[in-house]
């Protein structure tokens, strides 16, 4: 059964805008990290950004995000929707690959994603 469902992926100009939106189901998604992985045609998948898990508290949930798109992605949760998103600002060319929700079995972002989406291509024309 589908646990990990991505959406939102398309295609856009360069310097717009997308949300890619992930929903889980529970028993992934509660306690666990959540990210986002991309991988581009001919290259390596990379991870992008990642979430730990929160219990609501007043801080937020700690988040990391790659170096090259820091500043322009965000990668955020909603526990009640058991959903992840990823908001891609200031889009570039080589911003252009299948992105991939995954969750692991830990509440921090860093570690091995054992859980996987079936992904979304987004494509930044130039």
């Amino acid at each position: 059964q589908v646990q990990l469902l991505e959406s939102g992926g398309g295609l856009v100009q360069a310097g717009t805008s997308l949300r890619l939106s992930c929903t889980a189901s529970r028993r992934i998604f509660s306690g666990n990290a959540m990210g986002w992985f991309r991988q581009a045609p001919g290259k390596e998948r990379e991870f992008v950004a990642g979430i730990s898990w929160n219990d609501g508290s007043t801080y937020g949930a700690n988040s990391w995000v790659l170096n090259s798109v820091k500043g322009r992605f965000t990668i955020s949760r909603d526990n009640a929707k058991n959903a992840v998103y990823l908001q891609m600002n200031s889009l570039q060319p080589e911003d252009t690959a299948v992105y991939y929700c995954a969750a692991r079995d830990g509440s921090t972002w860093r570690g091995l994603y054992s859980y996987w989406g079936q992904g979304t291509l987004v494509t930044v024309s130039s």
